[in-house]
C-alpha cells in the first residue's frame, strides 16, 4: 500500500514538471495576433544596401548610412546619408528615396516639407493603424501581420495608389517598400541586398529643392519656346550650393533635331544641348554651379522628339566616419 502511494506521488510530481517544461501554458507561441515589434537603436556607421527602381530607373544600388545618432532635432533624430555623392545628387532631383535626411528615433519617421511622418508606427502590431503623408499623398496604413521577427504593413491612398512595405528586426529597418499608383504602375520599389555596421568613408547628405520641372513631346510643326523663372534659395537654409539637372532627350527620323540653353540673368550660358535624328540621351545627371537668381531657357523642335528637364536647388552635407 505504500508503495503504490509513492508510486502515485511520484506520477504527480513528474505529470507536474512535464507540464512546465514543455511549455504548454496557453501563452501566444509565437502568434502574429498577439506579437509586436518595438522600435530598433540604430548606431553610428551602421548602413543598408538597396536597390531602388523607379520609370526613370532601373536597379539603382545606394548604400545608406548612419552618419549621426544625436546631432539632430535636439538630439532626437538620426542623420542617414548616403556613400555616393551621385547618389545623393540623384535623390535631391528626382527624390525617389524618401529615407535620406533626418530619421526620428522614436518611429524612424521620415521628414517631408520639414515634418517627421510616420511611415511605422511602433510597437508593430498586426492591425495597428495609422495615417501619415509621403510623396505628398496621404495614406491609412494598418499591420496586415506582425510576428517577433518582421511586420507586413499596407497603406492605402484615396486615390487608389498603395504601399505595401515589411519591416524586419534582424536588419532594423525595411526588407522592401513599393509604391503602386492608382494605375497600377510601380513609382516606387526598394528592395532590401545587405546590412552592416561599423562603415568607413565618406557620407552626404544633399538637401534638395523643387526649382524647375517639365515635358515637352512634339510631333508637328516647329517650334520655338523660351521661358524664365526666377531661384530662391532654401526657405530655412540659405543659399544652394549648386543646381542639380536631370535630362531625358530623344530625336525621331528624318530631320528631327532639337536645342537646349539655359542662360542666366548676364547671359552666361549654363547647359546646351543640340541633338540630330536618331539621336537620344536618357538620365543624364548633372549639375551648375549656383548661381545667380534669374534664369531664361530657350528651346527648339524640329519633327518628332521628346525633352524632360528637372532642375533642383542642393545643400550638400558630408561627414567622414
Amino acid at each position: 500500500m505504500r508503495n503504490a502511494y509513492v508510486l502515485g506521488l511520484v506520477t504527480l510530481l513528474l505529470a507536474t514538471t512535464l507540464t512546465g517544461c514543455t511549455g504548454i501554458t496557453g501563452g501566444n507561441g509565437g502568434n502574429s495576433a498577439n506579437s509586436s515589434l518595438n522600435v530598433p537603436i540604430w548606431e553610428i556607421g551602421e548602413n543598408w544596401l538597396y536597390t531602388f527602381s523607379t520609370p526613370e530607373y532601373s536597379d539603382d544600388i545606394a548604400r545608406l548610412v548612419v552618419a549621426t545618432v544625436d546631432e539632430e532635432d535636439g538630439g532626437t533624430a538620426y542623420m542617414l546619408g548616403i556613400s555616393s555623392l551621385t547618389e545623393a545628387r540623384r535623390h535631391a532631383v528626382l527624390n525617389h528615396n524618401p529615407f535620406l535626411g533626418r530619421i526620428t528615433h522614436g518611429n524612424l519617421s521620415a521628414y517631408e516639407n520639414g515634418e517627421p511622418q510616420q511611415v511605422l508606427q511602433f510597437p508593430l502590431k498586426q492591425n495597428s493603424a495609422w495615417e501619415f503623408t509621403l510623396f505628398s499623398i496621404g495614406w491609412n496604413a494598418v499591420v496586415i501581420s506582425a510576428d517577433s521577427d518582421s511586420a507586413a504593413i499596407r497603406a492605402t491612398s484615396s486615390d487608389g495608389q498603395s504601399l505595401d512595405y515589411a519591416y524586419d528586426s534582424e536588419i532594423k529597418f525595411f526588407s522592401s517598400f513599393v509604391w503602386t499608383d492608382a494605375e497600377g504602375i510601380e513609382q516606387l520599389r526598394m528592395m532590401f541586398a545587405d546590412h552592416d555596421i561599423g562603415y568607413s568613408g565618406d557620407v552626404y547628405f544633399v538637401r534638395g529643392g523643387d526649382l524647375y520641372t517639365n515635358t515637352w513631346d512634339n510631333s508637328g510643326p516647329d517650334a520655338e519656346i523660351r521661358d524664365t523663372f526666377f531661384v530662391s534659395g532654401h526657405p530655412k537654409d540659405g543659399e544652394w550650393d549648386e543646381m542639380i539637372y536631370f535630362l531625358d532627350a530623344s530625336c525621331g527620323g528624318g530631320s528631327s533635331s532639337l536645342t537646349l540653353t539655359l542662360r542666366d540673368h548676364s547671359s552666361l550660358s549654363l547647359l546646351q544641348r543640340a541633338m540630330g535624328p536618331g539621336s537620344e540621351e536618357m538620365g543624364t545627371l548633372g549639375t551648375i554651379s549656383y548661381p545667380t537668381q534669374e534664369y531664361t531657357l530657350t528651346l527648339t523642335f524640329t519633327g518628332t522628339t521628346h525633352l524632360r528637364l528637372m532642375l533642383a536647388g542642393g545643400i550638400t552635407y558630408s561627414w567622414t566616419l
